[in-house]
């Protein structure tokens, strides 16, 4: 009921969607487990699930986009119509997730992973769970779904934990991620009239910000749900230290990442169906993702983007490389090579971002073209007058931070010396007092997906 009042406080007429599509696969499960039960493979009630689920985020998310696309693709050939048929549909927050939280559950069920739950409240609330419902983790059955039907008791440990992450999260969405935004949004508003140095500044920036604020919210989400007893999956495992393009998919999202790979790469055939087909499969996982993303051709072009970068990678057997493993393993500092990989890499992504933060293709095109033409070298100067050496000195100390801390994303101040981390706390917490600003939008950037 909590979750649902949660939810219920943004808009409570779209508590209906959530209801609906709670009922639609709890019902399927039990009927895909009964034909199962009857040796039967239940694949038509999976299919009502998937079908069902499907078409409620196509209607809510992308009905505009196509009807949109087809008026463009007419105008290609010479013919101008005036569209009547789209609709002032508001996006409903996190409709992109809690979809395919319940269809992994009618999925499993299925693939006889897990056994259908018989008490409607539970699976209601393991949907609507509130800490990660409008942006994730996108949690699985066998996880979350157990742990709200087992007795829970209070552990110091973990409230601790919990807090932990709670105050981590907070200072990377409101100290770097909000605390950067005004410079970036700036930046690609009015990207036509600044030069590739600038340019190259703000799509780095960008990169920092939508880290900052969507791990930053995975954070709070675990360490709230740890709050109940409840141990949420990690989503984000230090990224920017990836080492190729595939490490950063094991490391980004991972709660999406590892949905496109058991519910659509495995069944299409993996990599186990020679190299062609599993290009193919690649390739339909991240323009599945970048789709996923939004409803404009910007984020298709991003997850072809990321395919182009990940085949390479994958053709040199090199994708799984670094899976059970972080940059300088076994040693204080990262080797020259690794360095190389971490610049490398962290480039690529960071070129994506490109698409993933314009507002359409043409502002794609145009930024990249200037960032390739425009050579001039010029100080950015913000119309507010932010400082910008004030936000690089703590962007370094924030990346220093992380590469201490990489081995264990879940407990951003684990020090063994009590006088570290008093001050480490001291530090984060006055810098979340120094940096807030009453001025800045402080919604998150993924509760548009």
């Amino acid at each position: 009921m909590a979750s649902y009042v949660f939810y219920g406080l943004w808009d409570w007429r779209f508590l209906f969607l959530i209801l609906a599509s709670t009922i639609v696969d709890y019902v399927m499960g039990l009927a895909i487990h009964r034909e199962q039960k009857q040796h039967k493979s239940g694949r038509l009630f999976l299919w009502c699930s998937i079908v069902f689920n499907v078409s409620l985020l196509g209607f809510f998310k992308y009905y505009n986009f196509f009807v949109g696309s087809f008026v463009d693709m007419i105008d290609l050939f010479g013919y101008s119509i005036q569209s009547t048929w789209t609709l002032n549909i508001i996006l409903p927050v996190g409709i992109s997730f809690y979809t395919f939280q319940t269809m992994s559950y009618s999925l499993d069920i299925y693939y006889k992973r897990i056994k259908p739950t018989k008490s409607l409240l539970n699976f209601a609330t393991f949907v609507a769970f509130f800490p990660q419902l409008v942006a994730g983790p996108i949690e699985r059955a066998s996880n979350l779904l157990g742990q709200m039907t087992r007795k829970r008791t209070f552990k110091y440990e973990q409230i601790v934990e919990g807090l932990k992450l709670i105050l981590w999260g907070l200072f990377k969405k409101m100290v770097i991620a909000d605390g950067i935004a005004p410079m970036v949004d700036d930046i690609f508003a009015h990207y036509d009239a600044f030069s590739a140095s600038t340019l190259v500044l703000g799509v780095t920036l960008f990169s920092f910000q939508v880290y900052g604020d969507f791990s930053g919210y995975s954070d709070i989400a675990i360490g709230t749900a740890k709050l109940f007893g409840i141990e949420l999956m990690s989503n984000f495992r230090f990224p920017n230290f990836s080492r190729n393009v595939a490490e950063y998919w094991q490391r980004w999202h991972t709660s999406l990442s590892t949905w496109f790979r058991h519910y659509l790469y495995i069944p299409l055939g993996g990599s186990r169906v020679g190299k062609l087909k599993s290009i193919r499969n690649i390739c339909i996982v991240f323009l599945v993702s970048g789709f996923w993303h939004g409803a404009n051709w910007t984020f298709i072009f991003w997850g072809a983007f990321h395919a182009l970068a990940y085949i390479p990678v994958f053709l040199m057997g090199r994708n799984t490389i670094y899976k059970n493993t972080v940059v300088a393993q076994n040693t204080f500092l990262p080797s020259f090579k690794e360095i190389g990989q971490l610049f490398a890499t962290f480039s690529i992504v960071t070129f994506s971002r490109i698409f993933f933060r314009s507002e359409s293709l043409n502002d794609s095109f145009i930024f990249i073209q200037r960032l390739f033409t425009d050579f001039r070298w010029e100080p950015y100067i913000h119309p507010m007058g932010y400082r910008l050496v004030d936000y690089f000195v703590l962007l370094g100390l924030f990346v220093i931070y992380e590469f201490l801390i990489r081995k264990d994303e879940r407990n951003p101040f684990k020090f063994k010396s009590r006088f570290v981390r008093f001050w480490a706390y001291t530090l984060v917490i006055f810098s979340i007092l120094l940096f807030y600003d009453d001025g800045i939008d402080r919604s998150f950037i993924y509760f548009q997906f």
